[in-house]
């Protein structure tokens, strides 16, 4: 005969996984941030522990704990049914260092590129097929690049864009161009991908790029990546500018300039650059 004797429940499951009364709300969120701090002062937890140090229900903390176990910020042990905190936390975490690190290590070579060209300059990286720009030390001059930290832009008419995509491999390229394409900007915009893949291998020869008013008329850009201790383009630190006072004689004379600054904030992180 089966046996009527109902089953215990584990330990990191609640008594009713019964949803509450519906309507996400800002309060939910802080509370759900709250468990997750404090999750992350234990190792591992049980679902009673955890509930009860932060003063909630255990059927919400497990509705939470299952939100954040779905993003993988939290992980459930099967066997011991305790919860900890998952590789997206670590992840989310490591990712705030290493842009941290990167920003504050970039401000003196910024600042001194900036001193030396008289333009602006900018420090952006490569984060799903966009250009994000992270930093920037604005020049004194009234008509200036300005780009807000956050702003994104396409990798293939960006100087930092193209000075990445340069050291990605070409596999990679062809998704970023697949899923962003190429489009037109500027009659100066490269739009063919042959010609792109044309532009990155100078690029990658001569080690910096050329923003040749192809995101806005006008402006100009020379940039060059910079590099971590795998040899890995992370980054890039440009100078923008009007056209006017980008003429080609210039370039020529910022672009070893900005070459500097990047290896100058590579050897910061302790990185290398590519042989």
């Amino acid at each position: 005969m089966p046996e009527n004797t109902p089953k215990k429940r584990p330990r990191g499951r609640p008594k009713s996984a019964a949803s509450e009364v519906p309507g996400a709300t800002i309060q939910a969120l802080d509370r759900g941030i709250n468990l997750l701090i404090t999750l992350a002062k234990e190792d591992e937890v049980s679902l009673t522990d955890l509930a009860l140090s932060v003063g909630m229900p255990p059927s919400t903390a497990h509705r939470m704990l299952g939100t954040l176990e779905k993003h993988g910020f939290v992980e459930l042990d099967a066997a011991s049914q305790h919860w900890s905190v998952g590789v997206e936390a670590f992840r989310v975490g490591s990712a705030y260092l290493r842009r941290t690190n990167l920003v504050d290590s970039a401000r003196g070579a910024m600042r001194q590129l900036m001193e030396q060209t008289g333009e602006t300059a900018n420090l952006a990286i490569a984060d799903q097929g966009d250009v994000v720009f992270v930093s920037q030390v604005e020049s004194h001059n009234p008509i200036r690049a300005f780009f807000r930290p956050g702003t994104r832009g396409l990798m293939h008419a960006s100087g930092i864009g193209k000075a990445l995509l340069a050291n990605f491999d070409r596999a990679d390229v062809e998704k970023i161009l697949h899923k962003k394409g190429c489009p037109e900007y500027t009659e100066k915009t490269i739009t063919s991908p042959s010609a792109l893949f044309a532009d990155l291998e100078v690029i990658k020869q001569r080690g910096w790029a050329l923003d040749d008013q192809e995101r806005y008329s006008g402006m100009r850009c020379v940039a060059a990546p910079i590099y971590n201790s795998f040899s890995e383009a992370i980054a890039g630190v440009s100078v923008s500018g009007p056209a006017v006072r980008f003429p080609d004689d210039a370039i020529n004379e910022i672009a070893p300039l900005v070459k500097k600054a990047a290896q100058e904030i590579t050897d910061s992180l302790g990185g290398v650059a590519p042989d």
